[in-house]
């Protein structure tokens, strides 16, 4: 099986040990990555770049389109990134209100990405809106309500519905649980971990938490003072992490 998406190399600091150096790694479709690490390691810068958001210094990000294309991200037009990011590609920001628009109605905000491809039937846009809202177990009827009528986890749910109405092969998380009361985040994590698996996503997460890196991901990456210091299958590092920052990191959060 062919990488989906791959990193060479890449860098990009915005001081010292701030930012990402030298990441290498590969994603196969249907499989979660996880990137893990204490605040300022450098795991959102990194998923930025990934995601198209923020050039490199150096090195590659290589992606293998739905027609078995490569593309090589930053050689693409910012046209190509914009298409990619709404096509096959999603994005789950930490805070819904910046992946939602708010100004329009929940419904309105399932079907935007739909249009973009190219759909106008007011009805089949509308179904998909409704089926979309029962998926992430939002009541159909809110279909016509505004985004800042709902609680953070509905707008949350609501944003997860927005990028995968699409269809999209790849998906980016920043802290999707952050911020989140612990019950909310327990259902939402139940969601997402249905959803990945039901529609066979490739993911890129980033998550201070530990738990739910446990719960989501296949294998896990794990950053420190912009580099990524370990990598393995979830379980094998956070049952017997091997660097000592990871143990530090692992005793530290799982430990009573």
């Amino acid at each position: 099986m062919s990488p989906l998406l791959s990193s060479r190399g890449l860098t990009m600091l915005y001081g010292p040990e701030k930012g990402c150096q030298d990441v290498s790694f590969d994603l196969y479709p249907g499989e979660v990555l996880g990137i893990v690490g204490e605040s300022g390691s450098g795991k959102s810068t990194l998923l930025s770049v990934l995601a198209g958001r923020m050039p490199p210094d150096s090195g590659s990000v290589l992606y293998r389109g739905k027609e078995d294309n490569a593309i090589d991200l930053y050689q693409a037009s910012e046209a190509q990134r914009r298409t990619l990011l709404r096509t096959e590609w999603g994005f789950v920001e930490q805070n819904p209100r910046d992946g939602l628009r708010m100004g329009v109605s929940a419904g309105a905000n399932i079907g935007e990405r739909l249009m973009a491809q190219g759909m106008r039937h007011y009805g089949q846009l509308r179904q998909a809106g409704l089926e979309w809202l029962e998926q992430v177990e939002i009541d159909p009827q809110r279909i016509d309500d505004l985004p800042r009528t709902f609680s953070g986890g509905m707008q949350q749910r609501l944003q997860i519905a927005r990028n995968l109405v699409s269809q999209p092969r790849l998906i980016f998380m920043d802290e999707p649980t952050g911020g989140l009361d612990v019950s909310v985040q327990a259902n939402l994590l139940d969601l997402l971990r249905g959803l990945v698996r039901e529609l066979q996503l490739a993911v890129v997460i980033v998550t201070h938490d530990l738990a739910v890196a446990r719960l989501l991901a296949d294998r896990l990456l794990v950053m420190r003072n912009s580099r990524v210091v370990e990598c393995g299958l979830t379980d094998q590092i956070l049952d017997d992490p091997q660097h000592a920052y990871s143990q530090l990191l692992v005793s530290s959060v799982l430990q009573p």
